[in-house]
């Protein structure tokens, strides 16, 4: 059985930094495509970032330049580093990976960022 389990989430203050993980488990392959997306209260979910076995990056306009996101494929792991927080990053954060037409999603991380 798949399981994606994030963790990281926290409390923090504006301008402050916190470290999301997701490991992948169940899954006998590197994962073509890992990211975060995120629902704040009132709003949709929306992409944060993703990251693919090349190395290649998206990044949310609202995150560029404070995010980064980044991988162990051996591992299926994925990472996102968020600096800078901004009470606007308030939200419950969901790991997400795709293969092909197959996808899996956590069950998310709380990160709180308070003005």
């Amino acid at each position: 059985q798949v399981q994606l389990v994030e963790s990281g989430g926290d409390l923090v203050q504006a301008g402050g930094s916190l470290r999301l993980s997701c490991a992948a488990s169940g899954i006998g392959f590197s994962i073509d495509t890992m990211g975060w997306y995120r629902l704040a209260p009132g709003k949709q979910r929306e992409l944060v970032a993703t990251i693919t076995t090349r190395g290649t990056t998206n990044y949310a306009n609202s995150v560029k330049g404070r995010f980064t996101t980044s991988r162990d494929i051996a591992n299926n792991t994925v990472y996102l580093q968020m600096n800078d927080l901004k009470p606007d990053d308030t939200a419950v954060y969901y790991c997400n990976a795709e293969h092909g037409a197959l996808s899996w999603w956590g069950r998310g991380t709380r990160v709180t960022v308070s003005s």
